[in-house]
């Protein structure tokens, strides 16, 4: 396998660097600033690419109508997205491994390219209303696996920078992919403008040039790092910490929200508000459009001011716009629907953007109390980076999970009593119950010295 250095005239063909190091500031300077940046983009275009893949269904249900040929219930519509998001989580597992595994470029070829597969079959099947609907929910799981490009993406972006720079790199790089769910949904939008409902297999074909798009991108300015490290035993090392626990459950009110929301909104606005698919699709794109530019800044926060501090204020914001959902959906008030959930799709933002801020943080406090106890400092930093990376992917693949659980309490709301009105007071208790969770672990004095966020920097 052939192999080369950071200095390394060739370095920019995409092969494996032999030597990285982030946290030397002259080489940081020099050359690492340069290399780093240029994989993000190129990371953040394959990741958008993955993120609208993943919630193509989101919109594809919108051009499921009678009107259409389509007799799916709301239920069954529910059913599947959750389908597609429960995929998408369970894949960043694996996906996190592959990155030391393959190399951070060559699993992007692989994982952009595999994404061809659901998008094409798409294209093919929104034509035909006929289908059973469970070849709907088979070929719903396989835009799944755009979903767990995110963790691989991730993972492979913590090992570029330093730790200084990994929150606003961290959440430019997952705000870019985010925002893929609002710009499947403009697209969805454009579709039924231009061509009507009729026309849901533009959505997807839209997509396969990209695709190959983002193979050429990858292949010709990623790179592979040998230096990174991440293992199956470091995974298992890190279920077994408190914090893996703790992280899980604040990632879930964040990220849950965020995708099972970008989701859910269309039909939340279809069968909540009776709006047609047009109606619909002029709204859905604003909430995870607005929820994915404000991620970066939910790290840069979280770098100033401590990960802690804005995540606990955060959910405590969103559990007060969850209560102004509650009370639109009561009255039937669509305008104020809008603008409170739109609200709380902001603050789903700033909270992934910080929360994930948190565990690099923590595991640096983690190496600085490893040397306190006599430790050498590389082989400190070298563990505690291993742990939080193999968490970060973990961590990415539970939050996943709680769109899953969004869509099938909506599910389960609407089947019980026709409306969201249940889902929404229970996402309500659950924000309180992170406030409590984040304060009562990270912020109240003293704080464990394991587990303590260091200071903002």
């Amino acid at each position: 396998m052939a192999t080369e250095t950071a200095t390394s005239p060739q370095e920019q063909k995409g092969r494996w660097i032999t030597h990285w190091d982030p946290e030397d500031a002259t080489f940081w300077r020099e050359r690492g600033s340069r290399i780093a940046n240029r994989n993000l983009w190129a990371s953040i275009f394959a990741e958008h690419l993955g993120f609208s893949v993943w919630s193509l269904w989101s919109v594809l249900v919108l051009f499921m109508t009678p009107e259409t040929g389509f007799a799916f219930t709301p239920e069954q519509k529910f059913l599947l997205i959750s389908v597609v998001s429960l995929v998408g989580a369970v894949l960043r597992v694996p996906y996190t491994l592959a990155v030391p595994k393959f190399g951070g470029r060559n699993w992007t070829l692989v994982s952009v390219g595999i994404l061809l597969v659901p998008t094409v079959l798409a294209t093919v099947l929104i034509q035909r209303p006929d289908t059973p609907f469970w070849v709907f929910v088979v070929l719903a799981a396989t835009a799944g696996l755009g979903g767990g490009n995110f963790s691989s993406s991730m993972a492979n972006i913590n090992f570029y920078f330093p730790e200084s720079r990994k929150g606003w790199a961290l959440g430019l790089n997952a705000g870019g992919g985010n925002i893929g769910v609002a710009t499947v949904q403009l697209v969805g939008l454009a579709v039924i403008a231009l061509f009507t409902a009729q026309a849901g297999h533009f959505v997807p074909l839209f997509y396969i040039p990209f695709l190959l798009l983002a193979l050429w991108v990858a292949w010709r300015h990623m790179n592979n790092l040998a230096t990174a490290r991440t293992d199956t035993k470091a995974q298992i090392a890190a279920t077994r910490e408190r914090d893996f626990w703790i992280m899980s459950v604040l990632y879930i009110g964040t990220f849950g929200s965020f995708i099972g929301f970008g989701f859910a909104f269309g039909l939340l606005l279809q069968n909540q508000f009776d709006r047609t698919p047009l109606e619909a699709a002029m709204v859905t794109f604003m909430g995870p459009l607005l929820g994915s530019l404000i991620r970066p800044v939910g790290g840069w926060l979280a770098d100033r001011l401590g990960g802690a501090r804005v995540t606990a204020w955060n959910f405590l914001a969103m559990a007060a716009g969850t209560g102004l959902v509650v009370v639109a959906t009561v009255q039937g008030s669509l305008p104020l629907f809008v603008l409170s959930f739109g609200a709380v799709f902001v603050l789903t933002g700033v909270g992934n953007g910080s929360t994930y801020k948190m565990i690099p943080a923590i595991y640096a406090a983690k190496a600085e109390n490893l040397v306190s106890r006599g430790t050498p400092r590389e082989e400190a930093v070298a563990h505690t980076k291993r742990i939080a990376s193999s968490m970060l992917g973990l961590i990415g693949a539970v939050g996943a999970l709680g769109g899953v659980a969004i869509n099938l309490v909506f599910r389960e709301a609407f089947a019980a009593t026709g409306s969201a009105t249940p889902a929404f007071v229970a996402f309500l208790a659950f924000y309180l119950a992170c406030v409590a969770i984040t304060w009562s672990v990270y912020m109240r004095p003293p704080a464990a010295a394991p587990t303590a966020e260091p200071a903002a920097r």
